[in-house]
């Protein structure tokens, strides 16, 4: 069962957060690196989450948390299957969010391209074997996400005012649905404490706050999976 769900979009903070959980005890955190990186994951995810053999149950086995997409896609359902569960929602300044999103998550579709179009042989196997699994991953669970949040495709960048209006109602619809007592409205740059206390565990003393998040660290761990290798050290 999970005991924490990240409800907050990507380009959040979520790769910080999901280092930051592990180092509270909290881990493993699913994340969107989960799904692109391991074969097993991106197998069931291209089913219809949460429905058959892609059980809530069974996309979260093993895990103790999760954050980013598509965990704050599905939050309320996640929610309901985990409902000891506290919500965690990342936030920042809107339109610093969709400049990030624009040159990271909504451009890794024409990464995927790009690499698709290359021979297998060029590839290697690893990589090739990636390739496949992303595309795929794109024709069936980044559609639906991008059209329930934006109205259009995976592989289409959502305008400024049509991804920020999404953006914020998203906010406003998990503050207004998750009771107060159960719901932590986060920035990482808020840092250790408010964190903790949420969750009732000590802050790790003398340690930064994990920052991890940055785009071109994104880019890096995107490009380590087209790759097929490993997008973490750990």
């Amino acid at each position: 069962m999970l005991k924490v769900i990240g409800a907050g979009y990507p380009r959040t903070g979520t790769l910080s957060m999901k280092a930051a959980l592990e180092r509270l005890g909290f881990g493993p955190c699913h994340h969107m690196f989960e799904v692109m990186s391991r074969p097993e994951q991106s197998a069931l995810w291209s089913l219809t989450p949460g429905e058959g053999e892609a059980s809530w149950d069974r996309l979260y086995e093993g895990y103790a948390s999760a954050v980013d997409w598509p965990t704050g896609y599905y939050w309320e359902e996640v929610y309901r299957a985990n409902p000891d569960a506290r919500i965690l929602l990342t936030v920042r300044d809107p339109r610093r969010w969709y400049t990030s999103a624009r040159e990271t998550i909504f451009q890794a579709a024409t990464t995927v391209d790009a690499a698709g179009q290359e021979a297998p042989e060029e590839l290697g196997p690893e990589a090739a074997q990636a390739v496949e699994r992303l595309q795929k991953l794109r024709r069936t669970l980044l559609n639906t996400m991008w059209r329930g949040a934006f109205g259009i495709d995976a592989d289409a960048v959502p305008d400024e005012a049509t991804a920020i209006a999404a953006f914020e109602r998203h906010v406003e619809h998990v503050r207004a649905t998750v009771p107060a007592e159960n719901l932590l409205v986060f920035e990482v740059s808020q840092g250790w404490e408010p964190l903790c206390d949420f969750l009732g565990v000590p802050v790790p003393e003398g340690e930064p706050f994990p920052r991890l998040n940055e785009a071109q660290e994104v880019k890096k761990r995107f490009g380590s999976v087209i790759k097929g290798e490993a997008p973490y050290s750990s």
